[in-house]
């Protein structure tokens, strides 16, 4: 099996349309697809001491209706989606949502998880919702692709890489943006945003690291001279209808460590185009 990829399901169609960017990203790879839905128990709050337990009627009636509205996606999937590379499981399950699926990723070895950005409760004006940015955040087993709204799957022509040139890189952290560069043909932008657009000699040092990495693929280098980072690289997204962005989220980075916030925040709230965060 070349690929285990997670899709966590509210059922919404912000969450079909992920499943189905993913399924179109990965068409000609042989695929395990595990759907994820972590259902309510609308009477359970907080405040309750009371916890439902599996076999409890209500605790049975909601996963009793996640279970059934899985029947209806996989039909769907299957009067349009039918690939014979493809095999699809589901998964209802009571949890929080970070906790349910670090645990899958954990029990069936999962190599990327994939998510919509809204659900059935995003706020107007707000392109990734809470649980998306947390996710590409917080998950560090492995890379979180999220797809905004209104993204359909296209024919890829660039994927943006931003990157300040102040930490050495590893073949293994760049593997998902080679893979999906190389599966699709698509070229890698790499966007370097700073006051100063002179790189010493550390960075360049990096740059060089980096050409060797991405050998096999088709890239070239670009800089911006901005002094906001998310600004600029959603200034050249924009300008040049690229169709991702994908970067590595470490701690203590640059999207962490120049501003107050992170900047899969900052990009995530505002991106319009699909967000690779790779670990």
């Amino acid at each position: 099996m070349d690929k285990r990829i997670l899709i966590p399901s509210d059922f919404s169609k912000n969450a079909l349309n992920a499943i189905r960017y993913a399924l179109h990203l990965y068409k000609e790879v042989k695929c395990e697809f595990y759907f994820l839905n972590v259902f309510r128990l609308f009477s359970y709050t907080t405040d309750n001491l009371f916890i439902p337990e599996p076999g409890s009627s209500e605790y049975e009636a909601a996963k009793k209706n996640s279970e059934e509205e899985f029947i209806k996606l996989l039909d769907i999937l299957e009067l349009h989606h039918d690939n014979a590379k493809h095999s699809y499981y589901t998964i209802s399950t009571y949890n929080f949502l970070s906790e349910a699926i670090k645990q899958t990723i954990a029990e069936k070895d999962i190599d990327l998880v994939v998510m919509g950005t809204q659900g059935t409760t995003g706020a107007k004006g707000v392109i990734f919702g809470t649980n998306t940015v947390q996710a590409m955040e917080k998950i560090r087993e492995c890379p979180v692709l999220a797809i905004p709204e209104d993204v359909r799957f296209t024919s890829l022509n660039e994927i943006v890489f931003p990157t300040d040139y102040t930490s050495a890189y590893k073949r293994k952290e760049l593997k998902y943006l080679i893979e999906i560069s190389k599966l699709h043909s698509v070229d890698i932008k790499i966007l370097y945003v700073a006051n100063n657009t002179d790189l010493n000699e550390k960075q360049r040092n990096n740059q060089e690291l980096l050409e060797a990495i991405l050998s096999e693929t088709s890239y070239s280098f670009h800089t911006l001279s901005k002094k906001n980072v998310a600004d600029g690289i959603t200034t050249f997204i924009e300008s040049r209808n690229s169709d991702m962005i994908a970067f590595i989220n470490r701690k203590h980075f640059f999207f962490n460590s120049v501003f107050s916030k992170p900047l899969v925040k900052e990009i995530g709230y505002k991106a319009t185009v699909p967000i690779l965060a790779l670990h």
